[in-house]
């Protein structure tokens, strides 16, 4: 081998060579900065779908809680219905109060005879009997809420028992006025304003008989007593108390007042 061919040889093998060294620290550099860029992407990518994981579970477990917390202090719905309702039923009667001191101011000298035709005395016995149903009521309120069905079935028939006393008693009254005083519906003023608000006072206390009925019927077809009957009692609880304080309006102003 000549001087040229080895020359030719030797620059061959260092192009090679120095082509090699200086290829391999790119590659490793290159290497390592894919490493590092996938380690990187790796532990951010890892932390985040931790983090949104937990932010998931923290959301669904707060959805939770606000979907199972109810505040004890709010009002139930059937009760605060039943306030309302018994709000209009008292405008009904201040109407029926201001009919008949209205007719008393234009016609006073019916009020001068037609009251002594009344039997007070009876009367008092009545209106005695109906403000006790609201005591015997009340029992039958707190049995329910003890859920003691019954002693609430006890009360709330006694109650009724006392309530259809009173209605009894005043059929029995009008019967006498009209067939002993020959006072009627259409005989005069007095007679239309007396019939017209004990009657629908009578009629409202018919209705509270209904309702203790079927309060009564509730208990005896329900398998249990549950949270729904305690509540039918007491708005039931609501309008009878009602209906007593409104009569007791009723009767001082028919029947003591002069």
């Amino acid at each position: 081998m000549g001087p040229e061919g080895g020359s030719r040889v030797g620059s061959r093998v260092g192009s090679r060579v120095g082509s090699r060294v200086g290829r391999a620290p790119g590659a490793q550099h290159a290497t390592s900065v894919r490493r590092e860029w996938l380690a990187t992407s790796r532990g951010v990518g890892g932390a985040s779908f931790g983090r949104d994981r937990n932010n998931a579970d923290v959301a669904t477990a707060a959805a939770q809680g606000a979907r199972s917390h109810v505040p004890a202090s709010r009002p139930d719905t059937t009760a605060v219905g039943t306030i309302v309702w018994l709000a209009s039923e008292l405008m009904f009667f201040a109407a029926l109060f201001a009919m008949y001191f209205t007719i008393r101011s234009v016609s006073p000298e019916l009020w001068e005879t037609e009251p002594e035709l009344l039997n007070i005395p009876f009367s008092t016995v009545n209106t005695t009997v109906l403000v006790l149903s609201s005591v015997t009521c009340q029992l039958g309120v707190f049995a329910a809420e003890k859920g003691d069905v019954v002693r609430l079935r006890m009360w709330f028939l006694i109650t009724f028992l006392m309530g259809s006393f009173f209605v009894g008693g005043q059929v029995f009254e009008y019967a006498s006025l009209v067939s002993e005083a020959g006072l009627t519906l259409s005989s005069n003023a007095y007679g239309s304003v007396f019939y017209l608000t004990t009657g629908f006072h009578g009629l409202h206390v018919t209705g509270g008989l209904l309702a203790f009925l079927l309060v009564l019927g509730r208990t005896f077809t329900a398998r249990r007593f549950t949270h729904g009957q305690a509540t039918s009692a007491i708005v039931v609880s609501y309008y009878w108390h009602f209906v007593d304080v409104v009569w007791i309006g009723l009767f001082a102003t028919i029947y003591l007042i002069k």
